[in-house]
C-alpha cells in the first residue's frame, strides 16, 4: 500500500483486464482524465503519478535513483506486482513511453499490450538518426530551464502543446510545468532529454501502438517511424492531432485509435 500512496495511484471501473495511464514530463495523471474514463466500462483503469510529480510523495525523490528512466521504469513495475497485473495494458505519453517500454523488458508478464503516444528513444540526433535536436540544442534546453524554470516552462509549454488556436491547452500545460518543484523537474528533463532507448525497442515483445501526432515538435514523424520500424509487428497509426499532447487537444481521437487495439 505504501508504493500506491508514494505514486497517488487511483483505481476505476472492476473489469479482470486492467489499462495503465502514465503521464509526461511535467504532467500529472490528471492528463488523462479526457481519454481513461471512456475505457472504465471495459478494464480496470489504473491512474498514477510518476514520483516527483502530482500528488506523489515527493519525500520519495532519489536524484540517484532518478537519473535515469530505469528508475521510473522499476516504480511502474511495483505498483504493477502491488495490484497482481498480468497482461496487462499499458497506454504511456511521450516519455513515460519509453518507461513503459524498459518495465515491459523487465517484467514482459506484466504487460500484454504497450500503447505509445509520442514515444521517442533518442531525442539527440546521432548519425543517420534523426532525433529532432543536436545536443547542442538540448544542452541550451537544460540550461535554459535551470536558470529560469518559470520562464522556461511559459515559452516551452505552449510550442509543445501545439495548438496555438486554442491557447488554454498552451496554458494549462505550462500551469502544470510551473508546479513541478524546479529541482526535480531539471533532473527529469535531464533524464528525458540525455536518454537513448534505441537498442531497447527490438527487445520488447508485447503486442505494441505507436500513435504519432504531425507538427510534434518534440516527437516528430520520423522518430514514431524508428519506433515501428525496431519494435517487431508494432503498428503506426498517425493522427490528425497536431502537436505533442493528444491526450488534452484530440482524446476522442486517441479513444478511436486505442480502442480496436485493446
Amino acid at each position: 500500500m505504501d508504493i500506491l500512496k508514494r505514486n497517488n495511484v487511483r483505481l476505476h471501473g472492476a473489469e479482470p483486464k486492467t489499462m495503465v495511464f502514465a503521464h509526461g514530463f511535467g504532467c500529472d495523471q490528471n492528463m488523462w482524465r479526457f481519454v481513461e474514463p471512456a475505457f472504465r466500462d471495459e478494464f480496470r483503469t489504473v491512474l498514477f503519478d510518476q514520483v516527483g510529480a502530482g500528488k506523489s510523495d515527493l519525500s520519495a525523490y532519489d536524484s540517484a535513483k532518478y537519473a535515469s528512466l530505469d528508475g521510473y521504469a522499476d516504480d511502474l513495475i511495483e505498483i504493477g506486482r502491488a495490484l497482481e497485473l498480468r497482461h496487462a495494458v499499458f497506454v504511456g505519453h511521450s516519455v513515460s513511453a519509453m518507461i513503459g517500454v524498459l518495465a515491459s523488458i523487465k517484467a514482459p508478464e506484466m504487460f500484454e499490450s504497450l500503447v505509445l503516444v509520442g514515444p521517442s528513444p533518442r531525442y539527440i540526433n546521432d548519425g543517420g538518426y534523426v532525433g529532432g535536436f543536436s545536443e547542442s540544442d538540448v544542452e541550451g534546453l537544460l540550461s535554459s530551464l535551470a536558470d529560469n524554470h518559470m520562464g522556461w516552462s511559459a515559452a516551452m509549454a505552449p510550442a509543445i502543446m501545439g495548438n496555438p488556436d486554442r491557447p488554454e491547452l498552451g496554458e494549462e500545460l505550462t500551469n502544470s510545468f510551473c508546479r513541478t518543484d524546479p529541482d526535480i523537474a531539471r533532473q527529469f528533463a535531464r533524464a528525458t532529454f540525455m536518454s537513448d532507448n534505441r537498442a531497447d525497442l527490438p527487445s520488447v515483445t508485447a503486442r505494441t501502438l505507436v500513435l504519432q501526432c504531425s507538427d510534434d515538435i518534440i516527437a516528430g514523424d520520423q522518430v514514431g517511424e524508428y519506433v515501428r520500424d525496431h519494435i517487431a509487428g508494432s503498428k503506426l497509426v498517425h493522427l490528425e492531432a497536431v502537436g505533442h499532447c493528444p491526450n488534452l487537444s484530440a482524446p476522442l481521437e486517441v479513444i478511436a485509435a486505442i480502442r480496436p487495439f485493446v
